[in-house]
């Protein structure tokens, strides 16, 4: 018998192990499915429809403005404010139960409610009514817009006095009115400046007031009143216009911004950063969960270029020099402009501007009127038409040029306001001559004048020669100031000889009191061209009082342009205007004698009517090393021998150099608090 070697084929021990393992493995991993699907299916399925993120945002206070030596001048005064956030997926029946609710805890002004307001409140509350304004076949034919429309339409007057005699109704429209206003999941302010009886009544309910909520806010305040209140601008809603550019810069629509000089111009510098929170919504858009709060923070603050001891001593010069105006017979004294510079950085010291108001039968500040009004100057533009006339080369120093009444065809007589005979450039400057000026532009138009001799030709392209030159200086162009609005004046155009020369005289085109400023800047510095500004230097916000030490962003002094006339030319017409407020003969010597500090100025009248006058003045000092360099200017006066043009540059300049070495006090008390 022969035997058969038979191999038994078995699993290694090891393998086996191996298999095990995996139907544990598998065997948990099916168990786990199960538990997920069975056990947790319906949470996993609530995850799996929630959205992104959402976040509601809330306002920060702005940065505060503050004057050259650290003194706050605009600041925030810290209030509550009952805010309101709702969802994607609410609904106007519940917002009207908030709503009612909310009127039982808190008074609202009813003035903002309109109309439509009105009838669609009235829509919502009287569904029957609403229903029975369209017949049923109009029910059936309309769309829902258009038949909502014609209810709209078909409500009367009756049917609104159901809300607008009762109080309480429209306490619940005027609530319901800012609730509608916002958008989902946006901060809707519906009242500001709550009572401390309001805050407390509000937190001790708002379980019951889903979306309210209340917030720490700020309201500008002004430490020193309604001085250069107008300069700082206010506040208001996006312009409707502006929306879409203000949503691609991260503002929700209803954003409180600068709408207006200082707060609209550095709107970006003094806006805070938004206290957030960040929901988590499911499909509905329904909040899950309590929000992931990130606190904000207090926009930058700025310090301006202004001295506001300065800047109130140039408001209540300007006030007080139109009331003796006015008492001294010139009824017509209705507003006056002055502004302090600093001539070598465009450092605004102080700017004002005062009109006088009918219904408060006084002087009110009105300082914009520096930049959106413009005037004809007179002869304080004549350092401008001697300087024209130098580069031209028409003249040169020392030229002499006999000042007698000149006769034209089609144009009156043209005369100084007293025949000078000989004169050169200084004594014209010193004396202020129009027939110096005259001859200047007659020659740079190649008008080789002799009395009373028609059908000479002269050039037109002198106007663009003038104005070129006049440019230079600023004059006719926007100075480039910080502010979001700024006139360049009224160019008169061309016209015939006549004018021509009352262009050199500064009556023809217009200029603004700051264009007069930044001229008088170019010449006191020595020919360059200053951009003018209000900002000194941006600072973090500081959580204690005053400013923080860690400044952002310092404005560097801005050449403009550089004047083309030679150095030589620059301190011959200096001198010139030296002579004016010092010279035996120099129309503002009376007024300026006796002073402890040097200067250097120019006097202006410029005939606007039969009996009006524009005043103006413009002056620097010290003359050897100017620290400060101003313009006056007074219109519509029906006296051109009143001196109240020079009499404000001379107590403007007294005040600078009596408060330039005092100690600056603190700035007056205020109510506000710091934030947190």
């Amino acid at each position: 018998m022969i035997k058969k070697n038979i191999k038994k084929t078995h699993v290694p021990f090891r393998l086996n192990i191996l298999f095990l393992c995996v139907f544990l493995l598998f065997s948990a991993l099916v168990l786990r499915l199960g538990v997920i699907q069975i056990v947790q299916g319906e949470d996993f399925e609530r995850l799996t429809e929630q959205t992104e993120n959402v976040t509601a945002k809330s306002s920060a206070p702005r940065g505060k403005m503050f004057d050259r030596y650290g003194r706050v001048l605009v600041d925030n005064e810290p209030t509550f404010t009952l805010t309101y956030i709702r969802t994607q997926n609410t609904k106007s029946n519940e917002r009207l139960e908030v709503a009612r609710k909310l009127a039982n805890f808190i008074e609202v002004e009813t003035d903002n409610v309109t109309e439509r307001d009105l009838k669609d409140y009235w829509i919502l509350t009287q569904p029957d009514k609403a229903k029975a304004k369209l017949s049923d076949k109009e029910w059936g034919e309309l769309q829902p817009k258009d038949a909502y429309q014609l209810q709209i339409d078909r409500i009367d007057e009756k049917d609104l006095k159901e809300i607008t005699e009762d109080p309480e109704e429209m306490k619940v429209a005027a609530i319901k009115r800012e609730m509608d206003t916002g958008y989902a999941l946006s901060s809707q302010s519906i009242k500001k400046g709550l009572t401390r009886e309001e805050i407390a009544t509000v937190s001790e309910n708002l379980d019951i007031l889903p979306g309210v909520d209340i917030q720490a806010d700020a309201e500008r305040i002004y430490p020193y009143g309604n001085t250069l209140e107008t300069m700082f601008g206010n506040l208001g809603q996006i312009p409707q216009e502006n929306i879409d550019t203000y949503k691609m810069r991260g503002y929700d629509h209803n954003d409180l911004v600068g709408v207006s000089y200082l707060e609209k111009e550095y709107e970006e510098l003094l806006k805070g950063q938004k206290a957030k929170k960040k929901y988590i919504t499911d499909k509905s858009g329904k909040p899950i969960g309590e929000p992931v709060v990130t606190p904000g923070k207090r926009g930058n603050d700025l310090v301006l270029t202004v001295d506001i001891d300065l800047q109130k001593e140039l408001e209540s010069i300007l006030a007080n020099e139109l009331r003796g105006a006015r008492a001294s017979g010139n009824p017509s004294a209705d507003r006056a402009y002055a502004i302090a510079m600093d001539p070598m950085t465009g450092d605004i010291l102080a700017f004002g501007g005062t009109k006088y108001d009918s219904s408060e039968n006084d002087y009110i500040e009105y300082s914009y009127g520096t930049l959106s009004e413009a005037y004809e100057m007179g002869s304080a533009v004549k350092g401008a038409s001697v300087l024209t006339g130098y580069e031209t080369g028409v003249i040169g120093h020392g030229t002499v040029l006999y000042d007698t009444p000149i006769q034209i065809p089609m144009t009156p007589t043209k005369a100084s306001y007293t025949n000078m005979g000989y004169v050169n450039d200084l004594t014209a400057l010193e004396r202020s001559s129009n027939v110096y000026m005259f001859r200047i532009a007659m020659m740079i138009a190649g008008y080789d004048y002799q009395p009373n001799t028609g059908g000479i030709p002269w050039n037109p392209s002198a106007y663009d020669t003038v104005r070129y030159n006049f440019n230079q200086f600023g004059l006719g162009k926007k100075t480039g100031i910080d502010m979001p609005i700024e006139t360049s004046g009224i160019n008169g155009g061309y016209n015939v000889l006549g004018k021509l020369m009352d262009l050199m005289i500064g009556q023809f085109d217009t200029y603004t009191p700051l264009q007069m400023a930044q001229y008088i800047s170019t010449i006191a510095n020595g020919g360059n061209r200053i951009q003018p500004h209000f900002l000194k230097e941006v600072h973090e916000p500081s959580n204690v009082s005053g400013l923080s030490n860690i400044v952002v962003e310092q404005f560097d002094t801005n050449v403009l342009n550089t004047i083309q006339m030679s150095n030589s030319d620059i301190d011959r017409v200096r001198n010139g205007l030296r002579l004016v407020t010092n010279g035996n003969r120099g129309t503002a010597r009376n007024e300026f004698s006796g002073t402890s500090y040097s200067h250097a100025g120019k006097t202006g009248t410029a005939q606007v009517k039969d009996d009006r006058y524009n005043l103006s003045f413009v002056g620097f000092a010290p003359y050897d090393n100017p620290e400060i360099a101003i313009s006056v200017i007074v219109p519509n006066m029906n006296d051109d021998g009143n001196h109240v043009n020079t009499r404000i540059g001379r107590q403007l300049f007294d005040a600078y150099f009596d408060l330039k070495d005092k100690p600056k006090p603190s700035a007056p008390e205020s109510n506000a608090e710091e934030e947190e």
